[in-house]
């Protein structure tokens, strides 16, 4: 029996165990309190009225991933996969998701964009953010750009950072310590170090909150074949201050600063080295808010500084500063109709160096005169909310960029409510269009870039269903299908010339989402999910055509949780540049499965908890990326004390 046989028959049982649960629904009493989404219409909206299927994970469900990374946790939801989780600690992330890549993916931390003008692709890097400064995190799929503008094509991950206790003063600590070792290590030497230390509260009309949290990492090579480890560092901190000047005006200002440094090898020979790789982030933003009679006026703005440097044959150093500033009015008409209209501005700018071949000196390849651009987003977004069970939003953006013009972007997504007496059945439709701006590296970049780039197009259309069982389950399908035109590619110019170009084909992935959360018994709950996409050739480098996740949980008693966690991931293509024959070589990457335990008990009234994880229980020898390292078994334990 081949393993997609053996996973689909786990699926098949898991469906037998499931439908038997629901014909003794009788039995089964678990408190679920109504969920609440934002990411698809900013305003704070039930999740039956919603016409997306969104991924919430709140603070109560991240207090049981303890010891995970932002994107361990993140790689868990249906549709979608980040490469190089599972890889040594400063692994570059790839973020795949129906078919995309990381230029097709918004990240938002507390309602603005976080994308990095210094990168190849525009994105934000998970890696500069601690886990322990989340509150909660919201996943839509599917093209937004209506509501969030350039890159949220794929999908919006939504981080919200953690809120200041109601109490004067309030003092958080988490500590973690582990392993970090490849399959065929079995010292279990203690080479990961997570902590994280919190203070916040509320004095009056003042509130305040300051973290900070620092991650070392060795211990494993970045290659498969390397002799020598290559260590991970990194440290964050932030700083918010709050202030209610009265019932209908607040201010928020906030501060940052993320840091890591990473050591890595040489991918091309696959041969140990001394490079080094640093990246430092600066932030500080603004949020005003002004409530009146059924409305408010929100402006989330920030500004980012970012740094980065390669140490390598190839030294390179990059600069890089964006200012980004959302205003938009909500207004809610009595409970039914309600409405977003704003305007986004964005103006990026980056400065890149490199020291030519024979040359000692740095010398500057783009200057942030002729590096630069501006974004100006006029949008109006709607909500209606009819009685009979019809929910409509729709929305439109008008893109108003410096290097090639105005571009509109549109979405329709219609859905439709029926209660029954077990719960209700929703069904869902949308079709949206979304827009990828080139980054200014791909527009300027002196050898390579093209200033005569157009934004990639991207049309999404998502058919699908829902149904709820009141307390007992939750389960969803969604059918997804996205056109994608004027992609922007490295093309061989020939003559050994390459350049950033739009290219004349199209490109088409789709695919089902399937998504269940069962309530089987009081404090026993089964979460699962499975993805099949299919994607046209030309892209489906590292996409597993078949992923599954599952978690089984179970609150043992008020103060011991545990839960058993698995993911598979299917049969990928790979490629990479063979020395020998100077040509890009494609390779199968063997599908592979990983079994995951996790344990938590709170002492001291709740104050203290102390949780222990296991990661892949079967230390399966596998490979994420052609050629460089994997973890095997591994072993966390720590502890969160909250005073």
């Amino acid at each position: 029996m081949n393993t997609k046989t053996k996973v689909f028959g786990m699926l098949c049982i898991g469906i037998s165990m499931f439908a038997f649960a629901q014909q003794e629904t009788d039995s089964l009493t678990v408190e679920q309190l109504e969920e609440v989404v934002v990411t698809d219409s900013k305003f704070k909206l039930k999740r039956e009225h919603s016409g997306k299927v969104i991924t919430k994970i709140t603070q109560n469900e991240l207090k049981n991933l303890q010891g995970k990374s932002v994107v361990e946790i993140i790689n868990a939801t249906a549709g979608i996969e980040i490469n190089g989780s599972r890889s040594q600690a400063g692994q570059n992330l790839n973020y795949f998701i129906r078919g995309g890549r990381n230029r097709q993916v918004l990240v938002l931390i507390d309602g603005i964009a976080v994308t990095d003008a210094s990168q190849i692709a525009n994105d934000y890097d998970l890696r500069l953010l601690h886990a322990d400064q989340i509150e909660s995190i919201e996943i839509l799929k599917g093209a937004s750009s209506t509501l969030y503008g350039t890159g949220a094509a794929t999908a919006v991950i939504s981080i919200t950072l953690k809120k200041e206790s109601k109490d004067a003063i309030a003092f958080n600590l988490r500590s973690t310590i582990g392993t970090n070792q490849s399959q065929n290590d079995k010292d279990y030497a203690i080479e990961n170090f997570v902590n994280s230390v919190s203070v916040n509260g509320t004095l009056d009309k003042f509130s305040y909150l300051a973290n900070f949290g620092h991650q070392f990492t060795d211990g494993l090579s970045a290659i498969a074949v390397g002799d020598e480890s290559d260590a991970f560092n990194t440290h964050n901190g932030y700083l918010k201050l709050g202030y209610a000047f009265s019932d209908t005006f607040k201010l928020n200002t906030y501060g940052s600063f993320d840091k890591f440094k990473t050591e890595f090898d040489d991918g091309f020979g696959f041969a140990d080295a001394d490079n080094l790789s640093t990246t430092k982030q600066y932030r500080i933003g603004i949020s005003p808010e002004m409530t009146y009679n059924n409305g408010s006026i929100t402006l989330n703005a920030a500004y980012n500084n970012t740094e980065r440097e390669i140490e390598s044959s190839f030294p390179t150093r990059f600069m890089a500063r964006s200012f980004i500033g959302d205003l938009f009015n909500r207004y809610n008409f009595n409970d039914k109709f309600y409405t977003v209209l704003g305007v986004n501005a964005q103006d990026n700018e980056i400065e890149t160096y490199s020291i030519p071949f024979g040359d000692t000196n740095f010398v500057q390849d783009i200057n942030s005169q002729d590096g630069t651009f501006t974004i100006i987003d006029p949008y109006v977004n709607a909500v209606y909310i009819s009685d009979f069970g019809l929910n409509i939003n729709a929305g439109l953006r008008l893109n108003n960029h410096s290097e090639y013009g105005s571009h509109v972007v549109y979405s329709l997504n219609p859905s439709f409510k029926k209660e029954l007496n077990f719960g209700y059945i929703k069904g869902l439709a949308s079709y949206s269009t979304a827009y990828i701006t080139p980054s200014l590296y791909q527009l300027f970049e002196p050898s390579f870039g093209n200033a005569e780039l157009q934004p990639e197009e991207n049309r999404t259309i998502e058919v699908g269903a829902e149904i709820q069982i009141k307390d007992k389950a939750t389960l969803s399908v969604i059918y997804f299908n996205r056109f994608e035109e004027q992609f922007v590619d490295f093309v061989d110019q020939g003559n050994f010339v390459f350049q950033y170009a739009n290219v004349e084909d199209d490109f088409t992935a789709s695919g089902i989402e399937l998504v269940a959360d069962v309530s089987i018994s009081k404090g026993l709950k089964l979460r699962a999910n499975g993805t099949y996409t299919n994607v046209d050739e030309d892209l489906n480098l590292r996409i597993p055509e078949i992923k599954v996740n599952a978690t089984l949980s179970y609150q043992c008693s008020s103060n011991t949780f545990m839960s058993l966690s698995y993911q598979f991931n299917d049969d990928r293509e790979d490629a990479f540049f063979n020395n020998t024959t100077f040509e890009n070589e494609v390779v199968n990457l063997k599908s592979f499965s990983l079994l995951d335990f996790y344990v938590s008990h709170k002492v001291a009234n709740n104050r203290l908890t102390l949780f222990a994880n296991i990661n892949n229980i079967f230390n399966e020898d596998y490979q994420e990326l052609f050629g460089y390292s994997t973890k095997g078994r591994n072993v966390n334990l720590g502890f969160s004390l909250n005073l």
